[in-house]
């Protein structure tokens, strides 16, 4: 096991990794920008080290000054979170290069996967459904109308390297297609640096629905079942939860066994998902593998009882898995909240100072936070400032229990999507579990 693991990420989720590296019995080293020096994951680490100022291009996207730091502290692995670095290729190779474990897939297999074109290539050597669409690039407008055309629209632009809803354009019509198009590459460029893009058919009113999975270094693969993630606001996932209520046991299995062939068919060696599309007849449809640990993984430690993060050092320090197949279960049911500092209507980022916070409580309720009373949301990042989870014997009760722990929770000062969540839970088509991706956008508009 790991002596030492330096951190290269900032806010819950590096808390979240401290964690589990404490009851490792890991030291742990903290990367902060100049204006984190108050976050908690500086305060509570072994060890912390400045790595530029604000802007993330200058710390935690900053490369050499996080290499720098881990050769400084001695750092044998470094965790990268989700977000910043996490999928970056280039830096998984050089932490290889540098004698570092990257905690995390091989920077082969996240290439591989990283890629959408090279992913849907895959998928389709394994058998593994995905939407009628191209399977290299698409170079040129008129290339894309005639795509589009023959699949039929709607149809969707997707980026190549892209994730987020970044580069991603619905579009209806062939006289929408050219401007949906250069957007689609020009945010693509800029989100990612490459402006490649391709087409697939729009699915629609597909429920978003992804497989939790957990592999080591020798081979071995299971599934730690599915999460829902289908209420989202432009493609960000706003609730997630865990098991979908749209999943039968035999279709959870048939999703889980594709997810698990997928990972195997790139010797992939870490905790990941993989994310597919399900449509109105409970066809599933590979759509993406993000080769990292996730925001949403609470809602899958609370059903199965199994802490991914520390699964995943595990793995990277070389360890086999503890669980086979037959040992994960599902028990009860989970809900996660994003409570983001913006506007709960307009949904704009509103970061300023916490002047009072209080969190909830209770049997079932977890918070994964980093504010605290008197801290000041930081314009700079993320707008996340804490997940609030709760876990009940059934769905009905995970709601319940959800309303409840809303109301408790105080953040005072700035606006937060609390108020949003409240709607949310008191809906009666999200209740009875009428919903898909485009529930949001309907909800607004009635």
């Amino acid at each position: 096991m790991f002596h030492k693991i330096l951190i290269a990420n900032r806010g819950e989720i590096a808390l979240r990794i401290i964690r589990a590296c404490k009851e490792l019995g890991i030291k742990t080293v903290a990367v902060y920008s100049t204006v984190d020096t108050d976050s908690l994951h500086v305060k509570l680490a072994d060890e912390s080290v400045c790595i530029g100022p604000a802007p993330s291009m200058q710390s935690y996207l900053n490369i050499n000054a996080i290499i720098s730091a881990a050769e400084l502290t001695d750092s044998e692995a470094i965790h990268p979170g989700y977000g910043f670095l996490a999928e970056n290729t280039a830096f998984a190779e050089i932490c290889e290069n540098c004698g570092i474990t990257f905690i995390g897939p091989s920077s082969e297999s996240m290439r591989l996967m990283g890629d959408k074109i090279s992913a849907r290539q895959a998928m389709i050597k394994e058998g593994i459904p995905i939407l009628p669409g191209t399977t290299d690039g698409v170079q040129g407008v008129n290339e894309a109308i005639t795509i589009a055309k023959k699949i039929g629209f709607p149809v969707i632009i997707k980026a190549s390297a892209g994730g987020g809803g970044r580069g991603m354009k619905i579009v209806h019509s062939p006289a929408a297609l050219p401007n949906a198009f250069a957007t689609a590459r020009a945010e693509a460029q800029a989100g990612f640096g490459n402006p490649e893009v391709y087409i697939e058919k729009y699915c629609q009113q597909p429920r978003h629905v992804e497989i939790q999975l957990l592999a080591d270094k020798h081979g071995n693969v299971v599934h730690l079942g599915e999460r829902d993630c289908s209420i989202q606001r432009r493609h960000q996932k706003l609730i997630e939860e865990s098991p979908c209520t749209l999943i039968t046991p035999e279709l959870r299995k048939e999703m889980g066994d594709a997810a698990v062939r997928a990972a195997k068919s790139v010797g992939y060696n870490s905790a990941g998902t993989v994310e597919f599309l399900v449509d109105t007849d409970n066809n599933f449809y590979f759509m993406e593998m993000n080769t990292r640990i996730q925001v949403e993984h609470p809602v899958t430690e609370m059903v199965t009882g199994i802490d991914i993060v520390r699964e995943q050092i595990r793995s990277a320090a070389g360890l086999k898995l503890r669980y086979k197949q037959g040992d994960i279960k599902i028990k009860g049911h989970s809900i996660e909240c994003r409570i983001n500092a913006e506007d709960p209507v307009t949904f704009t980022p509103c970061p300023g100072k916490i002047t009072s916070y209080h969190t909830p409580g209770g049997l079932g309720v977890r918070v994964d936070s980093f504010v605290y009373d008197q801290y000041t949301v930081l314009p700079h990042y993320d707008s996340l400032v804490s997940k609030l989870i709760v876990h009940a014997e059934t769905r009905d009760d995970a709601i319940q229990r959800m309303i409840r722990a809303l109301d408790e929770y105080i953040i005072d000062g700035i606006k937060t999507t609390i108020p949003f969540h409240k709607r949310i839970m008191a809906n009666k088509d999200f209740i009875e579990g009428n919903f898909d991706t485009g529930f949001l956008e309907r909800m607004v508009l009635k």
